[in-house]
């Protein structure tokens, strides 16, 4: 299944917990938790390219499965990591953050991120 499209984002777990984790002050926490976010994803091949857009903060990151790369984390730090697939899912690790992102159906995708026993469960609707 391809991941590319254009996907809003519908439901969040643990927002608050995982974003103190990683960092994130109490006011940016406020300002972004009631955000739906836009993630457009452009997959050709092994090459990925991913923009999401929250507010009017916007992240873009391009990468190559199995090559190392530069990518943004939610913090606004740029930090190398290796995206690979494993089956349908493609997996990074960056700074600690374990990050899984899988199609459960043709509309919809689920990101799951994991710090010190806290589990971000983001699922995005295809628009």
């Amino acid at each position: 299944m391809s991941f590319s499209g254009k996907y809003q984002l519908e439901s969040q777990e643990n927002f608050e917990p995982f974003m103190k984790a990683i960092g994130l002050s109490d006011e940016l926490i406020q300002k972004g938790k009631d955000i739906k976010s836009i993630s457009e994803i452009q997959e050709t091949g092994d090459h990925f390219k991913v923009t999401i857009t929250t507010g009017s903060k916007v992240m873009a990151n391009e990468f190559t499965i199995g090559q190392e790369t530069e990518l943004e984390t939610m913090t606004g730090e740029k930090v190398k990591g290796v995206v690979v697939r494993d089956g349908g899912k493609l997996k990074v690790s960056l700074k600690g953050v374990e990050s899984v992102t899988e199609m459960m159906d043709p509309n919809t995708i689920v990101n799951t991120m994991t710090v010190g026993g806290i589990v971000y469960k983001r699922i995005s609707k295809r628009m």
